[in-house]
């Protein structure tokens, strides 16, 4: 019988001399060249035991070459050649196409530009005889067809996702019989789900961090005798109790250029019988347009392919020569599954991008058959503007908010929520004929800075305040309309006289909030605490813990705020300044409310409803220190409405900012703070005018 071969190159020329890897990071010049020989001896000796060693000549210049894996592809007599990614190691290819043509290989390469690490991302699993194949950091998604073509092989793509587990076999090694030796955190969502699906729970043997980064998984098996640089006890006795036989051997030299046993080696002899070629890569062509560069808009477009799984090829770049020009960008992505690409273009969609393969293709409409339930490939809505291809034209969407579906009728086009879905409306699935229209950047230069996405807590608060004033006093000038949403930290911080005064100058135009700030309001006017603690002292009054079940008491004696208000019985305060001047209100309820109110909606649904009915025509939003509040108002919120998030939490407030909107900021400041400042600069510009109303 035949001894398997493997190819090996000798470290004659080994050194970290670059860094290419996290591995490299600290170890540049300091690998020992007389360890790295030992070491890489004693491995060739174990494997001489069970295999015949071919060895390469290294070269000078070229220190990496000493890890053959990354030399090709072999299948049969057929080896794919590496297209390395690096430039560092492009300088290989010649080295290892000579060697294999010698042998008398057919040697394939791949389209220039398309990288590929050979064995390094490409391993044959030994059970079934599918080849795993990894990309994102090395390899690229686009080889995975031509592999496919090729070596008459189905392939199975794996998202690598951690970037110390660059290569497929850093992190995974298909065993004897189809187990598997892997650590799961290296691969994306999908990339597991696969895994699992393919290799039954008792061919899978998760490795821990511990032995993941000692490359427990950078083994080489012969026969099922498993050769690594170091494994864990317990790891060694699970590989035994399934008849495996493990030996380890110190490959530490290697490690810091982020290699080990199987990075060493290259199985020359991989026969396979053929089976129908299968890679599972779709792809479509994308373009984008604006000012990509100065608004970050292509960095985010190509970070959304990457963490979604997906690859991408630059078709065509096009740079704006001046400041004021648009550039365009035409690329292809590619994702493993039509699934992951659509999720990948759902994305990007979001981002304005469109589809020039298929630039009038009319939406896709799927009916509804089951109310409140969408089909299963339903778009899912933005704050953007979003224009539909429906009977030969561009329709804009109506009612624009965030996660919502768009139904369409014969003469018209709506976001809806799923739950208002009725049986037989026409629902827009799929991504084809969608598109969102962005505002582009360099028209945001001729606003204020405060309206540019962003989390500020270093910028002076006042700065920003006289921002914020100065818009408030022309959106009340020219007759527009500015909503509130606010939570009781606001009465606690002091900040309800302000938010009175902001009402009584006709400043806000809506108010939404919850049952606490509307009883901790009338407390205070009605008792001077809140909680009961005596705001102007801020001491705790003796009895004071009854003041808010006793407000809700009285309120819900008279029937309504309002009721207590003309009754003269609420004097001041937000929601008497509210009635007062003809301010309508909202007030959502929850499941910690006492009372509540006889005006705090239960129904939550009711509640939604009522909220999205007050935010229509809204130029600028003013979320005061209440998150949920805030979360639900900005999903029904469009584009271009200016939101002001407030909050001393910082991790509230970029929560509530980042919610892709060019036009929302975030204020790292006491509430009761941002108020009394705010208050005082509105009256620096001017005094303010009266409104007159009654009753």
């Amino acid at each position: 019988m035949n001894r398997l071969r493997y190819l090996m190159c000798p470290p004659d020329h080994y050194q970290v001399n670059y860094v290419i890897n996290p591995w490299m990071e600290g170890n540049v010049q300091r690998s020992s060249q007389q360890r790295a020989q030992d070491q890489w001896q004693k491995l060739y000796e174990i494997l001489s035991q069970y295999v015949q060693v071919e060895c390469l000549t290294p070269a000078v210049g070229w220190p990496d070459m000493v890890f053959t894996a990354n030399a090709g592809l072999i299948v049969n007599q057929t080896v794919v050649l590496s297209q390395f990614y690096h430039p560092e190691r492009q300088g290989e290819q010649p080295y290892f196409r000579d060697w294999f043509t010698a042998q008398g290989y057919q040697v394939l390469e791949l389209p220039q530009g398309t990288a590929f690490e050979g064995a390094g991302d490409a391993l044959l699993d030994r059970g079934h005889g599918w080849l795993w194949a990894g990309y994102g950091f090395r390899s690229m998604l686009e080889a995975h067809p031509y592999l496919a073509k090729w070596l008459s092989l189905e392939v199975l793509s794996l998202h690598l996702i951690d970037k110390r587990f660059y290569h497929l076999d850093t992190c995974f090694c298909p065993l004897s019989d189809g187990y598997l030796l892997y650590y799961p955190p290296a691969f994306d969502t999908y990339s597991n789900h696969l895994i699992e699906l393919r290799i039954p729970p008792e061919k899978r043997i998760p490795v821990g961090e511990a032995d993941a980064i000692h490359f427990a998984c950078n083994a080489v098996e012969i026969d099922r005798v498993v050769i690594a640089n170091s494994m864990s006890a317990e790891l060694q006795q699970r590989l035994q109790t399934l008849d495996f036989r493990v030996i380890t051997t110190d490959l530490s030299e290697f490690l810091k250029a982020g290699g080990a046993a199987k990075c060493l080696t290259l199985r020359l002899d991989e026969p396979v019988a053929g089976t129908p070629s299968v890679a599972g890569v779709a792809k479509r062509l994308v373009s984008l347009q604006g000012h990509l560069v100065d608004s970050n808009l292509l960095t985010e477009a190509l970070d959304r392919i990457a963490d979604g799984g997906g690859s991408f090829q630059i078709e065509q770049f096009n740079l704006g020569a001046h400041r004021p020009d648009p550039s365009v960008i035409h690329l292809w992505v590619s994702a493993p599954t039509e699934a992951l690409l659509d999720s990948i273009l759902n994305n990007l969609i979001d981002l304005g991008a469109r589809l020039p393969d298929a630039p009038e293709t009319p939406v896709r409409l799927e009916v509804v058959t089951q109310a409140g339930v969408a089909p299963e490939d339903f778009y899912v809505t933005t704050i953007y503007p979003t224009e539909i291809y429906h009977q030969n034209q561009w329709r804009r969407v109506q009612n624009q908010r965030m996660d919502g579906v768009i139904v369409v009728t014969e003469d018209s086009a709506t976001c809806r929520l799923i739950r208002d879905l009725q049986v037989g409306d026409r629902v827009v699935c799929g991504v084809d004929g969608i598109h969102t229209l962005h505002k582009q950047s360099q028209e945001r230069g001729q606003e204020f800075g405060f309206m540019e996405s962003g989390v500020s807590s270093e910028r002076r608060v006042e700065l920003v305040v006289e921002e914020i004033a100065w818009e408030l006093r022309r959106i009340r000038e020219r007759g527009g309309k500015t909503v509130v949403v606010a939570g009781p930290v606001t009465i606690h911080t002091g900040g309800g006289p302000h938010l009175a005064t902001l009402i009584r100058e006709g400043y806000v135009q809506a108010l939404l909030g919850g049952n606490a700030i509307a009883v901790h309001d009338l407390e205070q006017s009605l008792y001077g605490t809140s909680l009961g603690v005596d705001l102007s002292r801020g001491r705790a009054v003796k009895g004071g813990h009854r003041h808010h079940l006793k407000t809700i008491n009285l309120i819900r004696r008279y029937g309504s705020i309002e009721a207590a208000v003309k009754a003269g019985v609420i004097t001041s305060g937000i929601f008497y300044e509210c009635i007062r001047q003809g301010v309508p209100f909202s007030l959502a309820g929850s499941i910690r409310d006492d009372g509540p109110l006889p005006e705090t909606r239960m129904d939550l649904i009711q509640a939604q409803a009522e909220y999205s009915q007050l935010i229509k025509g809204a130029e600028m939003i003013l979320m005061l220190s209440t998150m949920l509040h805030s979360i639900g108002v900005g999903n029904m919120t469009p584009a271009g409405v200016k939101l002001i998030c407030v909050d001393i939490n910082p991790a509230v407030v970029t929560k509530l900012a980042d919610r892709g909107s060019l036009e929302s900021v975030g204020v790292v400041t006491d509430v009761g703070l941002f108020l009394s400042l705010l208050v005082r600069q509105l009256h620096q510009l001017g005094q303010p005018y009266s409104l007159t109303t009654g009753y």
